[in-house]
C-alpha cells in the first residue's frame, strides 16, 4: 500500500483559492474599505457648490485625512448638495462648530480639495453620519457660475455700465462743472481725485474701522439686538404716520438751514478731527469714571431716601441756630473776639518763621547730636563700652567728687603729679604763659586723643546737612 500524501491541493482547490483571492483584492481596490469595519463618515451640505467628484481629497491643515465617498443632491429644486466624506481616525474629533471650505489645489495638483477646520475643543463632538450645515461650509465661485448668472442682456447692460463708469472716471470736467469744488481738485478727472484721496484714506479707514468695531458691540448678538431694536422703532414710527410726516418736514427745514450755513459747516467739519483728538482722552477718562460713579449713586440711594426726613428733623436745629447767631448772642461775641483773632493771626505769621528754625534744630538733634551721644568711644584697654552721653554724665559726677574739698581759692579740681626725673610742661594756659610744670616717674606715652587743631566751624551750613564727627578717628599720641 502507498502512503497517503498530505500538504498537496487538488487543481480544483487551488483554482478556488486563487479565485477567492482575486475577488478579495478586487473588492479592496474598488471599495477602499476594510470589510466588517465602518469608517467615520462626515456629511456636509453645500449651496451652489462647484463640480465635486468622488475620491477628492479631504485635508486638515494640509494633511490628507480622508476622501469623498458620496455626493447626493438635496430633494426639491434646490441646487444644494450633500457630500459624504470618509475620514481616518487621525482626523478625529470633529466638533459641532467645524467649518469646511472647498479650495482649489495648486497648479500641479489640479482639481479641488476639502479643507476642514475641526472647530474649538470646547464644542460637542459630531458623531459619525451627522451633517455640517450649509452655514458652516463655503466653496469658491467658478467662472461658469458667474457666466450662468449673467445673461446676454445683463452682460450688455454691465458693459454699458463699465463704459459709462470709465468715462466718468477719466472724463475731463466741462467748464464750470467743478467751480464749487476745492481749488486743489479743479480741472482733475474723477480718477485723479480718487487717487489723491488715497493719501487721506489710512486715517479715514482707521476711524471707520474703529466705528465698525464699536458697532459690533461688546457682547455677542449686540448688533442683532440693535437691528431688532431699530425694527421696533421703525414699526412705532410707521404707526404714527402724521408725526413721521412732521418729522420729515422739520428735518427738511433743518437741512435747508444747514445748507445755508454750508461754509461754516465745512469749516466745522475741518476742525472736527482736532476736536475729537482732544476729546478722546476726556471721553476715556469719563468712561472710566462711570463705573465708580454708578456704584456711588447706588450707595447714595438710601441716603437720598432719608433726605426728606433729615431735612424735617433739621428745621428745629436751624431755628435754634438762627436765634444763636443773633447780634445779642454770637454776633456780639465775634465782635469781642476780633482783636484776639488779629493777635492770633500775627502769632501764626510768626510761627511761619519759627517753625523752619525749629525744624532745622530738630533735624540737627536727630541726625547729628543724638548719633554722637549714642556713639561708643574706642579707647583701647581703657574703653568702658558705654555710650558717649553716659560717659559724659559719669565724668561730671567724677568732677563733682574730685571738687568736694575746696579752700579759699574755690572748689577747683586739683591734680598733683608724682615726683620723678622727667619734666612735664603744658602749653600756655590762661595767665600761665609758660605753661604749667611737673615731674613724672616715666616719660609720657601721649594723650587720648592727641591735642590738635579745632575742627572746622561752618556757620553757613545747616547742622543737619553736616556729617556727624567720627569720635574714634582722633589720633592718639603726643601733640605737635
Amino acid at each position: 500500500m502507498r502512503a497517503r500524501s498530505y500538504g498537496r491541493f487538488s487543481p480544483f482547490q487551488a483554482g478556488l483559492i486563487a479565485l477567492l483571492l482575486i475577488v478579495i483584492v478586487t473588492f479592496l481596490a474598488f471599495s477602499k474599505d476594510i470589510p466588517f469595519t465602518k469608517p467615520y463618515e462626515l456629511k456636509a451640505r453645500f449651496e451652489n457648490a462647484p463640480p465635486i467628484l468622488k475620491g477628492q481629497a479631504v485635508r486638515i491643515a494640509g494633511v490628507d485625512v480622508g476622501r469623498v465617498s458620496k455626493i447626493e443632491p438635496v430633494s426639491g429644486d434646490s441646487p444644494a448638495i450633500t457630500v459624504t466624506m470618509k475620514l481616518d481616525d487621525k482626523a478625529l474629533p470633529i466638533h459641532r462648530d467645524a467649518r469646511i471650505k472647498v479650495r482649489p489645489r495648486i497648479f500641479f495638483e489640479g482639481n479641488l480639495f476639502f479643507d476642514i477646520n475641526p472647530g474649538t475643543p470646547g464644542a460637542p463632538n459630531l458623531d459619525s453620519g451627522e451633517i455640517v450645515p450649509a452655514s458652516q461650509t463655503s466653496a469658491p465661485v467658478q467662472i461658469d457660475q458667474v457666466l450662468g448668472a449673467l445673461k446676454t442682456d445683463t452682460r450688455k447692460n454691465l458693459q454699458k455700465l463699465l463704459v459709462g463708469y470709465g468715462g466718468a472716471l477719466n472724463g475731463e470736467p466741462q467748464p464750470g462743472e467743478d467751480a464749487d469744488q476745492d481749488k486743489a481738485t479743479r480741472g482733475e478727472t474723477a480718477g485723479k481725485s480718487l487717487n489723491d484721496s488715497l493719501q487721506y484714506a489710512p486715517g479715514a479707514l482707521r476711524g471707520g474701522a474703529i466705528v465698525n468695531q464699536a458697532l459690533l458691540g461688546s457682547d455677542a448678538h449686540d448688533l442683532s439686538k440693535l437691528v431688532a431694536g431699530g425694527q421696533r422703532v421703525f414699526a412705532a414710527l410707521s404707526s404714527h404716520e402724521g408725526s413721521l410726516k412732521d418729522l420729515v418736514t422739520n428735518f427738511n427745514i433743518t437741512m435747508r438751514a444747514l445748507a445755508d450755513e454750508s461754509a461754516n459747516l465745512r469749516q466745522t467739519v475741518r476742525l472736527l478731527p482736532r476736536v475729537l483728538e482732544a476729546a478722546n482722552p476726556t471721553l476715556d477718562s469719563l468712561n472710566a469714571a462711570f463705573p465708580p460713579t454708578r456704584a456711588w449713586a447706588l450707595e447714595m440711594i438710601p441716603g437720598v431716601r432719608e433726605t426728606p426726613a433729615t431735612l424735617e428733623a433739621g428745621f428745629p436745629w436751624i431755628r435754634q441756630t438762627s436765634a444763636l447767631l443773633r447780634p445779642s448772642e454770637l454776633q456780639g461775641l465775634v465782635d469781642e473776639l476780633q482783636p484776639a483773632v488779629a493777635d492770633l493771626a500775627e502769632f501764626i505769621d510768626g510761627q511761619v518763621d519759627l517753625l523752619p528754625v525749629l525744624d532745622s534744630f530738630d533735624r540737627c538733634q536727630l541726625k547729628v547730636i543724638l548719633p554722637i551721644g549714642e556713639a561708643r568711644i574706642d579707647d583701647g584697654a581703657l574703653s568702658t563700652g558705654l555710650r558717649n552721653y553716659q560717659e559724659f554724665f559719669q565724668t561730671m559726677v567724677g568732677f563733682s567728687g574730685e571738687s568736694g574739698n575746696f579752700d579759699g581759692n574755690g572748689s577747683y579740681t586739683r591734680f598733683q603729679s608724682a615726683g620723678g626725673g622727667y619734666r612735664v610742661q603744658t602749653p600756655s594756659i590762661g595767665s600761665f604763659r609758660e605753661g604749667l610744670f611737673g615731674s613724672a616717674q616715666a616719660p609720657p606715652l601721649g594723650t587720648r586723643p592727641a591735642r590738635g587743631p579745632k575742627p572746622p566751624y561752618k556757620p553757613t551750613a545747616a547742622c543737619y546737612k553736616q556729617a556727624p564727627p567720627d569720635l574714634n578717628a582722633a589720633r592718639i599720641g603726643a601733640g605737635p
